[in-house]
């Protein structure tokens, strides 16, 4: 779809302010924050996380009614209303590309956003693209070049540069305009209730990653091994997550994800096993052996017969049947202009090659189950088959 044919001409867009307001109080922030109750929240974050676990926040910066602030994170985290307007369901908090966004407030305040919408998950059920850039989709509809020389920048000194505090406004000053070009354009398709749905989605999937029970299905290499090798490798990395949470350093600097399935692949009973391990280093046989030689104990040794396990690649025949189904939900995708990424991730799709059981699968719920219900039939067959 050419969205610059219809780019947002009926939209008002803020111009940059002449001056950049910061707020200095907490009071004063929640003093911004009330004066307009339920309206749009504009959201973005800048932070820092290079040499740590914990993303390290630098800046806050919010746009409510036409006006924006710029926010030291000292200040936000001592704001009631701050934390109180985040996990309120009944403000929206518009955002773009949240994930990290969400992570954020998660490891940093301890909570939860609720009323959370993505808007390039918003942009895509529009019809501008998967995946799309913040600076592109701005370009494109309000005819705007973001100067992003300040991306790579040190969000944690201070001052802020004239180039920064301007970078940091325009991340939110087009927020609102675009969330009314693509709720315009939802609404005329029908899916108006799809965003907010998809978006809380998103944000509950991004929270249960985190979980360290459940990290080590992301290992994805790890699905040649036993399910006794599994289990090791299950307590290898739910150590490693609290290890790395508990030292604020990122995973590798503990221990890669191939270390950690080689060592449970080898299942090492005893340090010089463990030196062995071809990769292992020296250092963390010394600081962790002692540990993780009681981990693959615990993990041998467990009942591991219910234990979810690693997915693996598709077979060739799966992959005959991966591709007649994904013939179905494309042909869906490309009725509704959806990008099929959206509709159906490869990951989901090859689940429901996997489990062909579609109760365990949420194709069929939701705004999908709108987009689907032309081919339902089809897949429906096509799985019974």
């Amino acid at each position: 779809m050419d969205i610059s044919a219809q780019a947002a001409a009926a939209v008002d867009v803020p111009p940059a302010p002449a001056s950049i307001h910061w707020i200095r109080e907490p009071e004063a922030l929640d003093q911004w924050l009330d004066r307009a109750p339920g309206k749009p929240l504009a959201l973005d974050t800048e932070f820092e996380r290079v040499n740590t676990f914990y993303p390290i926040p630098g800046l806050v910066q919010l746009g409510l009614d036409g006006g924006f602030c710029l926010v030291d994170p000292a200040v936000a985290e001592q704001s009631r209303r701050f934390r109180e307007v985040l996990t309120d369901p009944e403000t929206p908090k518009l955002l773009y590309a949240m994930s990290e966004d969400l992570e954020l407030f998660r490891q940093w305040l301890n909570l939860e956003p609720a009323g959370v919408t993505d808007l390039q998950i918003g942009a895509a059920m529009a019809g501008a693209g998967f995946s799309l850039g913040y600076a592109r989709l701005v370009e494109t509809l309000f005819g705007e070049t973001l100067d992003k020389s300040a991306t790579r920048s040190d969000w944690l000194a201070r001052p802020l540069s004239e180039a920064q505090q301007r970078y940091a406004i325009d991340d939110i000053r087009f927020l609102e305009p675009m969330y009314e070009w693509v709720t315009g354009l939802l609404r005329e398709r029908g899916l108006e209730a799809a965003l907010a749905e998809e978006s809380t989605r998103f944000a509950n999937e991004l929270a249960g990653q985190e979980d360290p029970d459940s990290h080590y299905l992301k290992l994805r290499g790890g699905w040649t091994l036993t399910p006794q090798q599994q289990g090791v490798l299950r307590e290898l990395v739910r150590w490693r997550e609290l290890e790395c949470q508990k030292q604020d350093r990122p995973r590798n600097r503990v221990l890669s994800d191939a270390l950690l399935i080689a060592i449970a692949e080898n299942m090492p009973g005893s340090q010089r096993e463990l030196s062995n391990i071809q990769g292992v280093p020296s250092g963390a046989v010394r600081r962790y052996g002692d540990t993780l030689i009681e981990l693959v104990s615990k993990g041998a040794t467990a009942d591991n017969s219910g234990l979810e396990r690693i997915a693996p690649p598709l077979s060739r025949d799966q992959q005959g049947f991966f591709k007649q189904l994904k013939r179905l939900f494309r042909k869906a995708a490309e009725d509704a202009d959806i990008p099929m990424e959206l509709l159906a991730p490869r990951k989901r799709l090859e689940k429901v090659v996997q489990h062909r059981d579609l109760a365990q699968h949420e194709f069929f719920q939701g705004w999908r189950a709108q987009i689907l219900a032309p081919v339902r039939a089809d897949i429906e067959e096509l799985l019974t088959s």
